[in-house]
């Protein structure tokens, strides 16, 4: 498993009971996570003072209870990385903290290259890996089906200083936009996929992960320039194998480039119980 610990600005304080308490910059929050499946009793008293908790409803989705004062809009940074969060209405921030272990990752590649590269981000949410890759000096093409999606991440490139970096930002069905360069003979040296179980695109186009997937990991295939640097797949559907996963894409990429293909588990550490919290996986293809 792969974690960071240097991600001063957050802190998965501690887990217990189907719940997390984190800190977020200065800005207290208490979580569910169906992961947590143990009970060993909340030991730290930011548990009460959290600024706010997230409760789910039987009848799906939930709502914020606000305890203190949360702001609209507050910031956080990783390392020279500025993100921009709000509460959302399904208990996210619109930051998932544990991948900064793979922007690291896709940030050493693209430095250690010696050449300039090209950057597909699939399904790229608020921009996470966008801004990393541009902080290091990529072109990125940032593909997400929400327009909200996409304008926020607009707004975390201003805050992390790289808008004016070579970048597209497209609101559009991700099947759809590969099959659409495929046949405009477009190619890109890295792929970062972080596609959801289920979703719809922009003009209602269904997402199935297990029906889907191996379509479009095809499809991404036949878009990777001639001398490609990597691809990476995160996966949060807990029914979904990483053996699955890194078969995978060891099919569909190592035939046409060889490589070799990693699979594991990225994760959170819990300070107060000194473990940690899984957080899905990343399976990664490098030359």
């Amino acid at each position: 498993m792969r974690w960071q610990d240097d991600f001063n600005d957050y802190e998965l304080i501690d887990a217990d009971a189907g719940k997390r308490l984190e800190r977020w910059g200065n800005i207290i929050l208490v979580r569910p996570d169906p992961q947590v499946i143990w009970a060993q009793g909340e030991s730290d008293a930011r548990w009460e003072s959290a600024a706010a908790v997230y409760h789910r409803l039987s009848s799906g989705g939930g709502y914020w209870e606000k305890k203190g004062f949360v702001p609209d809009v507050w910031s956080i940074s990783y390392k020279d990385l500025t993100f921009n969060l709000k509460p959302m209405g399904f208990k996210h921030t619109g930051l998932f903290p544990e991948q900064a272990v793979n922007w690291s990752l896709a940030r050493k590649l693209i430095e250690n290259a010696g050449r300039p590269v090209s950057v597909l981000n699939l399904f790229a949410y608020t921009g996470g890996a966008t801004i990393a890759c541009l902080k290091s000096g990529a072109a990125v093409t940032h593909v997400d089906a929400s327009k909200g999606m996409v304008s926020w991440a607009k707004e975390n490139s201003v805050s992390s200083g790289v808008a004016d970096r070579n970048v597209r930002w497209l609101v559009d069905d991700c099947m759809k936009f590969v099959k659409r360069e495929i046949r405009r003979g477009r190619k890109y040296d890295a792929v970062i996929m972080d596609p959801p179980s289920y979703g719809r695109g922009p003009s209602g186009e269904i997402w199935k992960l297990e029906q889907s997937l191996g379509e479009l990991l095809k499809d991404v295939g036949a878009i990777l320039s001639d001398n490609p640097l990597f691809f990476m797949l995160n996966s949060y559907t807990g029914g979904l194998s990483h053996t699955i996963l890194n078969y995978m894409v060891k099919k569909c990429v190592v035939p046409g480039f060889g490589g070799e293909v990693t699979t594991d588990e990225i994760g959170l550490r819990v300070t107060k119980k000194d473990v940690i919290l899984p957080c899905g996986n990343t399976t990664v293809w490098t030359r």
